[in-house]
């Protein structure tokens, strides 16, 4: 059974129709599917105590024998995907979901391989734009992808989006439907068909590459490869990106370089646009910079066994000066916990779009009828009291880049932060 490990997912569905009748076989496999999702909650639901009617909580057997004699007698596949739908439902919880095959092929990666195109790319308003280009790639951020390997995007990410119209991740899942296509094997080419600046379609084959920065590997999750940016901005502001909360051995001591080179800086700014999170305690250590008092925390992970305190450690060299934190719909897990808590605690201010509201550490497992089961294995609760899953952050300054911003070469999110800075400097 294929297991896809996500740092975080939420996951929100609408009704699919499925009218035609079950075939024995097909039964066999819902309601194995059924046992296999019940067992699952089960055994790592982070709170056992509701699962055992405590607290106001459920008596989950009870659901279990409730609910198995209508999918034993469900006539159709929407009827059986109602049966699982109903049973997830009982925890009132919306990072809990069955995927449909169909929708979940969309996201799957059907060309495999580690191999990247170069391209960072985000859906807006429906279309798949260029936000970035590697050196080497004949193409220009704001530019549409129309065709990958000549299969047209369009009705693909109509599919997605109307699976994904309510929940918070849409952003999220938009994008993976377009890198599940163009990702593939080191050194095979993809056929790229694009609409340029002037709305002429233009075709490019690019190359597949590795992906840039350093691989480094946590326990049993996939290698990742892992990359920052430090650099100085016009007016003396700060600015620090990266793409993953991984390789503490590497990343945190770029950081505090970067924060220790900036300490006169008349402002910093930390981009986790596009970064979907990873070791949650990196967040701690790096709030440690902008934080004075040794009584704060960003919030608690609450898990099966534990709660998990996100406590922060105040670091030399403390950075006292604004601080303004990039996020998207791509900024999941750690990023949001790190934005959010930051914000919470009133040292930051956040520019971009509305986060991906996955916050919690979850897991996608392929059903035995095909379908995916989405489940978390913990709950995350701000040291305000708000949880992030299926709300995500709501940025201080919603600003997002459209497509003529990126044409021209402008980052709409970036220059709202640096102006935010100035003004900062200018009221001192």
């Amino acid at each position: 059974m294929k297991v896809l490990r996500l740092i975080c997912v939420f996951l929100s569905l609408l009704p699919l129709t499925g009218a035609a009748p079950l075939t024995p076989s097909r039964r066999k496999l819902d309601i194995d599917s059924f046992e296999f999702v019940w067992k699952r909650i089960q055994d790592r639901y982070w709170d056992p105590e509701q699962l055992e009617g405590k607290h106001g909580g459920l008596n989950w057997q009870a659901v279990h024998d409730e609910l198995l004699p209508k999918m034993q007698s469900a006539a159709n596949e929407s009827e059986a995907l109602g049966v699982l739908e109903n049973m997830i439902g009982r925890l009132h919880l919306t990072h809990f979901a069955i995927i449909p095959n169909e929708v979940y092929s969309d996201l799957d990666e059907p060309s495999g391989g580690e191999g990247i195109t170069g391209l960072d790319v985000r859906v807006v308003d429906g279309k798949p734009l260029v936000t970035s280009v590697a050196s080497g790639v004949d193409a220009r951020p704001g530019w549409e992808i129309v065709r990958i390997d000549q299969r047209k995007l369009a009705p693909v990410l109509d599919r997605v989006a109307r699976m994904y119209e309510r929940a918070t991740i849409r952003d999220m899942m938009l994008v993976r439907a377009v890198t599940a296509r163009l990702d593939g094997p080191v050194g095979v080419p993809v056929e790229i068909e694009f609409l340029d600046g002037e709305n002429r379609l233009l075709k490019r084959r690019v190359v597949r590459v590795r992906p840039r920065g350093e691989v480094t590997r946590l326990g049993l999750m996939p290698a990742a490869s892992v990359w920052y940016e430090s650099r100085k901005l016009p007016g003396d502001i700060g600015y620090f990106t990266f793409n993953l909360f991984l390789d503490p051995g590497r990343l945190m001591p770029a950081f505090e370089e970067a924060v220790k080179t900036c300490a006169r800086c008349a402002g910093i700014i930390v981009d986790v646009r596009g970064n979907p999170g990873g070791l949650g305690v990196m967040s701690m250590g790096m709030a440690g910079f902008f934080i004075e008092r040794t009584d704060q925390q960003l919030g608690t992970m609450y898990m099966r066994n534990l709660p998990i305190k996100f406590v922060i450690n105040p670091r030399q060299p403390l950075y006292k000066g604004p601080l303004a934190i990039l996020v998207d719909g791509l900024s999941a897990s750690t990023s949001e916990i790190f934005a959010g808590g930051l914000k919470d605690l009133g040292r930051a201010r956040i520019f971009g779009t509305r986060t991906a509201g996955a916050a919690l550490p979850s897991v996608i497992e392929k059903l035995p009828n095909g379908d995916a089961f989405q489940y978390a294995q913990a709950n995350y609760l701000s040291d305000g009291g708000k949880a992030l899953e299926g709300a995500g952050l709501q940025p201080d300054v919603q600003v997002e880049n459209r497509r003529e911003d990126l044409l021209a070469g402008h980052d709409r999110v970036s220059e709202a932060a640096v102006e935010w800075i100035q003004a900062q400097r200018k009221g001192n």
